[in-house]
């Protein structure tokens, strides 16, 4: 197992932890030195947050930890690509390294539908990395969906009875 995989899988581990909360399994951690110093899952719901995305979480956690704002040093693995917000918050924060498991076709701007993390317009760029453990951070998404929809209909089923 590479040393992407291993902080990845610590990534899955905390998208499983929104799961099982009805959050959208979407983990995130944040490396700096070979050690994790923030984790974090998504928690929208449950805070009724719009910006209470794994990513957004993660940094906050390790800027209050470090007592420091620049992250220059830090790489960040997260399940899903990043949004557009999340992008801006790594890109503020001087993340230095961005790795990512599935990518995101409606909202990612790691290299989907653009890519604000390597844009020279901005005073800083983070390398990316995509597709580690693609397939097992995809699943959790697309299971997570699947069961909602089900719900979904099951309920509607009831009421028009």
């Amino acid at each position: 197992m590479t040393r992407d995989e291993i902080y990845m899988n610590e990534a899955i581990q905390e998208a499983k932890r929104a799961e099982e909360k009805g959050e959208v399994p979407i983990g995130a951690v944040l490396v700096l030195d070979h050690e994790i110093i923030a984790r974090a899952h998504n928690l929208r719901e449950t805070d009724q947050r719009s910006i209470a995305h794994a990513e957004m979480l993660v940094i906050d956690r390790a800027c209050k930890k470090l007592g420091t704002w620049r992250l220059e040093n830090a790489v960040l693995y997260v399940t899903l690509e990043p949004c557009p917000m999340c992008a801006g918050a790594v890109v503020l924060s001087r993340i230095g390294k961005v790795v990512f498991g599935a990518s995101d076709p409606k909202g990612g701007c790691a290299g989907t539908l653009m890519n604000l993390l390597q844009e020279k317009r901005f005073n800083h760029q983070a390398e990316v990395v995509s597709g580690v453990m693609e397939e097992e951070c995809g699943r959790l998404l697309s299971d997570f969906f699947r069961k909602l929809r089900t719900k979904k209909k099951l309920a509607k089923g009831k009421h028009s009875q």
